[in-house]
C-alpha cells in the first residue's frame, strides 16, 4: 500500500475536476465537482494559504473508483464540511443544558440567537411552501424562545413527571399538522396533541387553524419503576420507605394497564377565537427546520432519524 509520503508521486489517471464556489445562499454540493482518482491511501486535505476567510468555499466531492489498470485499488470518498453544515452543529451544541430552551442564560440565548441568524442569512430554501416535500415528516422540537411553552417544559421539572418529547408531524398531502407532547412518569405516559389544516399565505409563511385536542390513552407500566430518592424546589426527598408500599399495588396496576390502554384516545374540538396562527419557514433543509411565530418567538426542530439528534 502506497504510504502519505508517496502519494504526492502517484501519477493519477482518468483526472477531471470542476471547482464552483457556492452562492452563501445555497449548501448544495455542485454534481459537476467529481475528482476520479486511481489509487490512493487517506483523504488528504489542507488550508489553502493566503486565501481570505472571507472568501467563498469550494464544496467538492471525491467519487471511489476502480481502476483495473492500476490493479483494482479503489480510492475513498470525501465531501468537505459546508459552512451552514458547521453552524448547525454549533447551533445544536448550543442548546445543550438548556432544556429546549426553559433554562438558556441570556449569554446563551444571545449566542443562540447570533447562530441562528447567521444560518438564515444560508437558507437553501428560500421559498419552503414550494418545496412542501421537505416539510413532510415528524420534527422534534430542540430549542423555543416562545413564552408560552415554558410552563409546559416547567412541568417535567416536578417530582417523578418528565416532558420526553415535543414534536410536530406535518402531512403536505392533506395539508395538515400535529402539535404532540409526551410526558412519562412512574405509572404511565401519554401524550397530549392538536390537529390542525394549514394554508400557504406566501412562499415562507403558513396560516395554521386549530380544530382538535386529543389526550392520548395513557400507556401504564406493568411495574413501577420508583428512583432512589427525587428533587423537589433544592431537597432531595428519600423514597426508599416508600418502594415496599408501590410494590405491593403492582399486580393491581397490571390490571388496570391492560384495561385503560385498550381504550380510544378523547379527542375534543377546538373552536374558541384564539385558535389560529402564522407561521414563517426562514431555514429549511432535510434534517433541520427554523421557524418564526407571532410575537417574533423563534422555533428549532430537528427531523427525526437526523444525526443531529444523536
Amino acid at each position: 500500500m502506497a504510504s502519505s509520503s508517496s502519494l504526492s508521486q502517484l501519477r493519477c489517471r482518468n483526472l477531471s475536476c470542476s471547482l464552483a464556489p457556492i452562492p452563501s445562499s445555497s449548501c448544495l454540493v455542485p454534481t459537476p465537482s467529481i475528482l476520479h482518482l486511481g489509487v490512493f491511501t487517506k483523504p488528504v486535505g489542507k488550508p489553502i494559504v493566503g486565501v481570505s476567510s472571507d472568501a467563498p468555499r469550494a464544496v467538492f466531492c471525491v467519487r471511489a473508483v476502480t481502476n483495473e489498470e492500476e490493479g483494482g485499488y479503489s480510492g475513498v470518498a470525501v465531501v468537505e464540511e459546508t459552512e451552514a453544515g458547521r453552524l448547525k452543529k454549533a447551533l445544536v451544541d448550543s442548546f445543550y443544558g438548556t432544556d429546549r430552551g426553559l433554562k438558556a442564560s441570556s449569554d446563551t440565548r444571545a449566542e443562540i440567537v447570533e447562530l441562528i441568524t447567521q444560518l438564515e442569512a444560508k437558507n437553501p430554501t428560500p421559498a419552503p411552501t414550494d418545496a412542501l416535500t421537505l416539510l413532510n415528516g415528524k420534527w422534534i422540537l430542540a430549542y423555543t424562545s416562545f413564552a408560552g411553552l415554558f410552563p409546559l417544559l416547567s412541568s417535567g421539572t416536578l417530582p417523578l413527571v418528565k416532558v420526553e418529547e415535543i414534536s410536530q408531524t406535518i402531512d403536505s398531502e392533506s395539508f395538515t399538522a400535529q402539535n404532540s407532547v409526551r410526558f412519562a412518569g412512574p405509572l404511565a405516559t401519554t401524550s397530549i396533541s392538536t390537529n390542525a389544516k394549514f394554508e400557504v399565505r406566501s412562499p415562507k409563511r403558513v396560516q395554521i387553524k386549530f380544530e382538535e385536542g386529543v389526550i392520548g390513552t395513557p400507556q401504564l407500566t406493568d411495574s413501577l419503576v420508583i428512583p432512589e430518592n427525587v428533587e423537589f424546589l433544592g431537597q432531595k426527598i428519600d423514597l426508599t420507605p416508600f418502594k415496599g408500599i408501590l410494590t405491593s399495588v403492582q399486580d393491581t396496576a397490571s390490571s388496570v394497564a391492560r384495561t385503560i390502554s385498550s381504550q380510544p384516545p378523547l379527542k375534543f374540538p377546538i373552536s374558541y377565537s384564539n385558535a389560529q396562527s402564522w407561521l414563517l419557514t426562514t431555514y429549511l433543509d432535510d434534517e433541520l427546520r427554523i421557524s418564526r411565530g407571532d410575537g417574533g418567538s423563534v422555533f428549532v426542530l430537528i427531523k427525526e432519524g437526523s444525526s443531529l439528534l444523536s
